[in-house]
């Protein structure tokens, strides 16, 4: 496994409980503005515990759901049974990409692409999506309101754990650092289409703990023994919030050929 694919591997069962699911809204928009039709090959590289290939095989099309992560894959194959689809697993990630795959009508990425060498992931997919298909980059923003200052509190209590020295987060806040937009207009899937939807909800400390633990910035394996002494200190700094609401708005990136 690349060094990319190691960082979840404690990050697993908290992944699949607390990252933020998409919602039925936002899939059945996507193959709407797709001209997806059941039966048709969705390629969801980087599936992590099958968020988005789950949804897909649900409304009908043929996933494969790709990760280099073994016990990523495993989680995916649980939710796949528990959901009654089926996926088709591929042990593998963007590296490993060729062009006798396919044809693929759509390639998702949910929270992925950012860990790929973008520019030759995107060259390898143009050989392996139809000429008329699409990518679909799916993610999440958080607006900074005071609904959503526990996600400052959660930085906070992490940055004293290291987070913010992470080579792959200061790599992100660099000013040279290039948006998954400006790889994809410099590509040949440079006509881009946003689609998203804005959720409110509840979320307990719980669930921000275990949010958190879903990160490779602050992962149990990057923790190590320090990681009782984590959950504690983030549990004192949210005591006394009271109720808990989460704003975030679910975001998919369709790219097309010009």
């Amino acid at each position: 496994m690349s060094s990319e694919a190691q960082r979840f591997q404690s990050t697993v069962p908290f992944y699949s409980r607390y990252r933020l699911g998409y919602p039925a809204r936002l899939i059945e928009r996507v193959i709407a503005s797709t001209g997806l039709r059941a039966g048709d090959a969705v390629l969801d590289l980087g599936t992590g515990p099958g968020l988005l290939a789950v949804p897909f095989a649900r409304a009908g099309m043929s996933v494969t759901a790709a990760d280099p992560e073994p016990n990523m894959l495993a989680a995916a194959a649980e939710a796949a049974r528990t959901a009654g689809v089926t996926l088709t697993l591929w042990p593998g990630g963007s590296n490993e990409l060729t062009s006798a795959m396919g044809p693929y009508q759509l390639v998702t990425m949910g929270r992925s692409f950012h860990w790929m060498d973008r520019a030759t992931t995107l060259e390898r997919l143009d050989r392996i999506v139809a000429p008329d298909g699409a990518l679909a980059l799916f993610g999440d923003q958080h607006t900074r309101t005071a609904e959503n200052r526990w996600r400052e509190v959660v930085q906070e209590v992490a940055d004293r754990y290291g987070r913010d020295r992470d080579a792959a987060l200061i790599e992100r806040k660099s000013p040279d650092y290039r948006s998954h937009e400006s790889y994809l207009l410099a590509s040949r899937f440079n006509m881009l289409e946003a689609i998203s939807i804005i959720i409110r909800k509840p979320i307990t400390i719980e669930e921000i703990i275990g949010r958190a633990l879903s990160m490779s910035t602050c992962s149990p394996a990057k923790l190590g023994s320090r990681i009782d002494a984590f959950e504690a200190d983030l549990r004192s700094a949210l005591a006394g919030s009271g109720d808990l609401t989460e704003i975030a708005n679910l975001i998919a990136l369709i790219a097309r050929r010009s």
